[in-house]
């Protein structure tokens, strides 16, 4: 990626610095359009499960809102959803995750309207997304593609939302390509190409129209270290994805962001370097409180606390199962992240 590290007219396309190094941006924000995080009040967010809040419209253990068997709903519907945090089911990792431990919305256990928030989070992404049909079949019928969770913002969302929410104040953040990646680690194609068609894909049917609605504050996720999974470590063929395959993925997000960055000078554009964090972490794990890097409780999904199951507490754990984080990992990196938008503003 070292080649990523330019000055663009635009507002460069930036990654995280390393583990324990200072927070601040390699190069500085020279948009027109300036990104303050402090002056941030609102959150779009878009991906998988990575970043998806529960809501209580949403399908069950996969969004805030709707599903591909009904992706309309009402601005009373909009409204009225509230995010459900609860010990057990309630997210990926059974707690809050990183977009939620960010903006302050959601954390705490029970029902919150994303308007009494410090940073209002409205919350598009489904669990189990991929970017597109066009590449990669829906994990289930009820699934939501990234261009479609965009296209639900843009039809059912935005006209409710522009009476309150300043897209000037507002930050749209997109975690994707995790189960991408993962859905496409075996098949019989050149996988540089095939991801940088994908990703292609949804800078043009995504981002770009998002974009367009008057949103100019934009941050994106690499993806984690999934080549150090649990089961990728015990793989005997060798992780799949590898290193290199998740290099390829981010590279040619990188490459793409720095794109648009250049196309559209008015827009801030940041990459948060979740792979090199988080491989950081990994590396220096008690550091940050975790005992375990390797394995995950078993019983990660019973009612009862795991330590009832034999298993260390959640908060020891890295991965919360197969390819998820637990809720300490999520605000390890939340952690991190506000050290980053903070050093990108202005």
């Amino acid at each position: 990626m070292g080649s990523s590290f330019r000055l663009t007219t635009a507002c460069a396309a930036a990654l995280s610095l390393p583990l324990l190094a200072s927070s601040s941006p390699v190069s500085r924000n020279h948009s027109t359009t300036p990104f303050d995080w402090d002056e941030t009040k609102y959150v779009i967010a878009f991906g998988d499960s990575y970043t998806y809040a529960q809501g209580t419209l949403g399908y069950a253990n996969s969004t805030f809102i709707g599903s591909n068997l009904n992706i309309s709903f009402t601005p009373q519907q909009l409204l009225s959803d509230r995010i459900q945090q609860e010990d057990v089911d309630s997210t990926a990792n059974r707690g809050p995750n990183w977009i939620e431990d960010i903006t302050q919305c959601g954390t705490k256990e029970g029902l919150t309207d994303p308007r009494t928030c410090p940073v209002q989070l409205w919350d598009f992404a489904f669990g189990g997304a991929d970017i597109t049909v066009e590449y990669l079949p829906l994990h289930h019928n009820w699934s939501v593609q990234l261009v479609n969770q965009t296209a639900q913002f843009l039809d059912y969302g935005q006209p409710v939302l522009k009476d309150f929410v300043d897209a000037d104040k507002t930050l749209v953040a997109v975690w994707i390509g995790i189960n991408d990646i993962g859905d496409s680690d075996e098949l019989a194609v050149d996988f540089p190409t095939f991801y940088d068609e994908d990703i292609t894909a949804m800078f043009e049917q995504s981002i770009t129209p998002v974009y367009n609605a008057g949103y100019k504050k934009w941050l994106f996720m690499n993806l984690p270290p999934l080549n150090r999974s649990p089961p990728n470590l015990v793989r005997a063929a060798g992780p799949l994805p590898n290193a290199t395959m998740i290099d390829w993925w981010d590279e040619s997000l990188q490459s793409h962001a720095d794109a648009f960055a250049a196309a559209h000078e008015d827009a801030s554009v940041m990459i948060f370097d979740a792979n090199t964090f988080l491989n950081g972490v990994l590396d220096n794990a008690t550091e940050y409180g975790f005992t375990n890097t390797t394995g995950y409780c078993p019983e990660y999904d019973q009612p009862l606390p795991v330590e009832q199951y034999g298993c260390l507490p959640l908060y020891d754990y890295f991965w919360y199962n197969t390819g998820h984080l637990t809720t300490h990992t999520h605000s390890v990196i939340a952690a991190e992240l506000e050290k980053f938008l903070k050093a990108w503003s202005k």
